[in-house]
């Protein structure tokens, strides 16, 4: 469904305002690192999978003080900036590389911490095979996406005027989880939390969501620009369901947790020690 080429370019283009307007994921950040303080893991090697501009480094270097950080991500442009912040005692390090290709050796990693990356995956399942691949036994992956539930007013707005994909569909907490046990990871931990947020115009509104590189980046969508006239049409759907004036996007917030249960041996492949197999004798 989803143009990983568009959502580059789109996440290039938004490295230089996406601090400014980064609310959301600070929220789905707080509340990832909140869920993270319980877990004891002894960590060598942290990975920030999808870091953005590298706003929870800090964070991590603190939750994880012996750790080495890696900031990872698609697009050059949020690195870039993710560096500039890097203060020179700093031990974090940037690599870019797709979730499903990581540039790492196999259950070389400790941790793993992904805020509001999976939005942006059209099949999470070779993500989480890559991840279980390279976290070891024992290791956690911890992250934050959305829910089914998140911008539905928006999506029925954009309905009523044309049949066309303007909207991101996200996967349902239930079929995360089953995807993670299919992945290899053991007990995976997920909960909802929910996050109104409200503007003042729709212009605010579709500011804010380029700002961060949140638009539409769906392989079905219309080659063609949008009309004026149907952009405009929708945009009075949503401001018609304005309460006090206030447009009200609804997001449905994901938090999920689980341990890695080493590298999957193919079947395929037999391992015998040289060592236990008798000599014949003459």
């Amino acid at each position: 469904m989803l143009n990983r080429k568009h959502i580059r370019r789109q996440f290039e283009r938004a490295a230089n305002s996406f601090d400014e307007f980064d609310f959301v994921h600070a929220a789905t950040r707080d509340g990832l690192l909140t869920r993270l303080e319980p877990l004891l893991v002894d960590a060598a090697t942290v990975v920030d999978l999808g870091a953005g501009t590298g706003a929870a480094n800090r964070a991590l270097e603190k939750c994880f003080k012996k750790a080495n950080v890696i900031s990872v991500d698609i697009a050059h442009g949020m690195l870039k900036k993710a560096r500039e912040k890097k203060s020179w005692l700093s031990r974090i390090a940037f690599a870019q590389a797709s979730a499903d290709a990581l540039p790492f050796q196999s259950g070389g990693v400790d941790v793993i911490f992904s805020n509001l990356m999976l939005p942006w995956v059209d099949n999470p399942a070779p993500v989480f095979a890559e991840v279980a691949r390279v976290l070891r036994k024992g290791g956690v992956f911890a992250f934050a996406t959305l829910g089914p539930d998140s911008l539905q007013d928006l999506g029925r707005a954009w309905a009523a005027i044309d049949d066309d994909a303007h909207v991101n569909r996200f996967l349902d907490m239930h079929d995360l989880g089953d995807t993670l046990i299919n992945a290899g990871f053991q007990d995976p931990v997920l909960d909802v939390d929910r996050l109104s947020v409200s503007y003042k115009s729709s212009e605010r509104l579709f500011a804010d969501l380029t700002a961060v590189g949140a638009r539409n980046a769906l392989r079905g969508r219309a080659r063609a620009l949008t009309g004026k006239k149907r952009f405009a049409a929708m945009v009075a759907l949503l401001e018609g369901d304005a309460i006090e004036g206030k447009i009200s996007l609804e997001l449905e917030l994901v938090f999920g947790h689980c341990w890695g249960a080493g590298p999957k041996v193919d079947p395929s492949n037999y391992r015998i020690d040289a060592s236990h197999i008798p000599v014949r004798g003459k």
